[in-house]
């Protein structure tokens, strides 16, 4: 995930407390490492800030950056002082990322809380409201004082948290590391809710500082594998889903009466009359041509013939024009050309007569 961190570190009085080894102070700066390097090896492009929110007033120490000897730098130079103001260093802290370079990274603020906290429940509350409406993602590690900060901070996550995205851990005093309990908490979790850490806080248990080569392979065998894995979980739902369409649609055409393929019936059943009224129509055309070439056969036979039959072709010819779209037996024009081929084959027959008369 791309991100930009902000660390809130708490440099109170209250973190010169032995109850954590070695002490609050020095727990914290592990963690702080741990952090750090989490955050950066998870994608090259994040970027990481550090400030404190006690002593005078909060302040900033690094701004967003990749570079760990800035912060490692910074780190070591936090003086213990005074009382946490968690509030006001929040405020910072968004302002910090609100100016980030790369606007694609999502905004988070991960803040360490070893001192009572003066802030109210109602104000907590109000300021998570303020960094939801400006999608910036909080974790709070609250310890040493957590018996009493616990309820607060509680109530503050739970306005603040978006879509499972602000966590809050709470670490009990104990012979334990404080980054040790990090590593496996949802802080430092992989997207699929896995520790994304191994031992030592580094990814597969391997410090990239000291072998960045067997890093790089671990990281893209994992990569390659998990590709893999997806490819197949794909493959096998595809087979799954064909049989179980092939299934369903005899389901689909048997529930065709009711209202969901309405539509479907009604467009095959427009095909299948288009179709059969093209059918019908060449079959129409097809008894038209017959019935043309019948009057033609019959308007070509001798005279002879002419005389028992021409009522009967002139009636066929009139009713075929008659069918005929567009064509009115009555015009006037129809009827001088018929009246005109009855003349012609006339003139061809008394021609013949006196032809073979002369013979």
């Amino acid at each position: 995930m791309l991100e930009a961190t902000v660390l809130a570190i708490d440099n109170s009085e209250w973190m010169r407390n032995g109850d954590y080894t070695p002490s609050r102070m020095d727990a914290q700066n592990d963690a702080v490492s741990l952090l750090f390097n989490a955050k950066t090896q998870a994608n090259p492009e994040n970027t990481v800030g550090l400030m404190t929110i006690a002593g005078k007033s909060p302040e900033v120490l690094t701004t967003l950056t990749s570079d760990f000897g800035k912060v490692l730098s910074a780190l070591h130079k936090v003086k213990i002082s005074g009382r946490a103001n968690l509030a006001t260093g929040v405020q910072i802290a968004q302002l910090a990322l609100k100016h980030r370079q790369n606007k694609n990274q999502k905004q988070r603020i991960i803040v360490f809380v070893g001192s009572p906290l003066e802030e109210d429940e109602k104000s907590l509350v109000k300021l998570a409201k303020k960094l939801k409406k400006n999608n910036v993602a909080i974790d709070v590690i609250n310890f040493g004082e957590e018996a009493e900060n616990t309820a607060k901070l509680e109530a503050f996550i739970a306005a603040v948290n978006s879509g499972d995205n602000s966590h809050l851990v709470t670490i009990p005093p104990g012979p334990h590391i404080l980054s040790d309990i990090l590593i496996s908490s949802p802080i430092l979790a992989g997207e699929d809710g896995a520790p994304g850490f191994g031992a030592g806080g580094f990814e597969f248990g391997v410090d990239p500082s000291l072998d960045p080569e067997l890093a790089l392979a671990l990281r893209i065998s994992m990569e390659e594998e998990r590709a893999r894995q997806e490819g197949a979980a794909g493959g096998s739902a595809d087979s799954s889903a064909a049989p179980a369409a092939a299934a369903a649609a005899p389901a689909t055409s048997a529930a065709a009466g009711g209202g969901g393929s309405s539509e479907e019936d009604d467009l095959l059943a427009q095909a299948l009359a288009m179709s059969m009224g093209k059918e019908g129509d060449a079959m129409e055309v097809e008894d038209d041509d017959d019935e043309i070439a019948k009057a033609i056969a019959l308007s070509m036979q001798p005279e002879g013939d002419e005389g028992g039959s021409s009522s009967q072709g002139d009636a066929l010819l009139s009713n075929l024009l008659g069918s005929l779209p567009g064509v009115d037996p009555n015009d006037p024009r129809i009827k001088e050309a018929l009246q005109g081929s009855k003349d012609g084959k006339g003139k061809d027959s008394e021609d013949k007569k006196k032809d073979d008369e002369s013979k």
